[in-house]
């Protein structure tokens, strides 16, 4: 098959930036008196934002009342660090270097706000390839709508049909689904044990980065 349009979540499908989303959740720990937490135990979780952090280093749901001061305290945190230690999965390069070489188009489209996504990738060399980079807070709806990914679409001038999208959550199935896209789920990405992708409908999954040449 031939897409015209690789489209690729941030974190944990394009670029592990666990090792900093942690980083800043240890801080904020340690900040409050509490004992820090393992990579094991961060990584899981690292795909849901600072939603799944909060909840996992204070149990803070969204409804708690102390929940958007420490969302703002982490992000701060963040701020301060995520740019020190990104990287490609391992592959991915390749991947990237095989798409351009065929002159087809690859994008990214995540729900990380532009404030952090727009600085990090940047910062790994990866913007001037990117056909397009789409972030959450650019659409009045983030994933699981549809609408980031009509957007790198529009941007590229690429029919839906032609692009196909892949990440880690289920929530990027869902807005894959919606826009009427392929999916494909990057199980090498931050899964837990709570997540089901064989449940998910998705019409794809890669075990690491390389097997998404299959795909293309």
């Amino acid at each position: 098959m031939m897409h015209q349009l690789i489209l690729f979540d941030l974190d944990g499908t394009l670029v592990d930036t666990a090792p900093d989303l942690g980083h800043a959740l240890n801080m904020q720990l340690e900040r409050h008196g509490k004992p820090t937490l393992s990579m094991d135990m961060i990584r899981p979780v690292a795909s849901h934002g600072s939603k799944g952090l909060l909840a996992l280093g204070f149990g803070l749901t969204p409804d708690h009342a102390d929940f958007d001061k420490m969302r703002i305290e982490y992000l701060s945190l963040y701020d301060e660090v995520f740019t020190r230690s990104p990287v490609l999965f391992d592959g991915m390069q390749e991947v990237l270097n095989n798409i351009e070489s065929r002159n087809l188009k690859w994008g990214i489209v995540t729900n990380k706000p532009r404030r952090f996504t727009e600085p990090l990738v940047k910062a790994m060399e990866l913007y001037d390839r990117a056909a397009t980079v789409i972030c959450g807070d650019d659409a009045t709806k983030p994933k699981p709508s549809p609408e980031t990914l009509f957007m790198a679409c529009d941007q590229t001038k690429v029919a839906i049909s032609d692009a196909i999208y892949i990440g880690d959550a289920e929530r990027d199935i869902q807005a894959g689904q919606a826009a009427g896209m392929k999916t494909v789920v990057a199980m090498y990405g931050y899964l837990d044990t709570n997540d089901h992708p064989e449940n998910w409908s998705a019409d794809y999954f890669v075990q690491q980065p390389l097997d998404i040449l299959k795909l293309i």
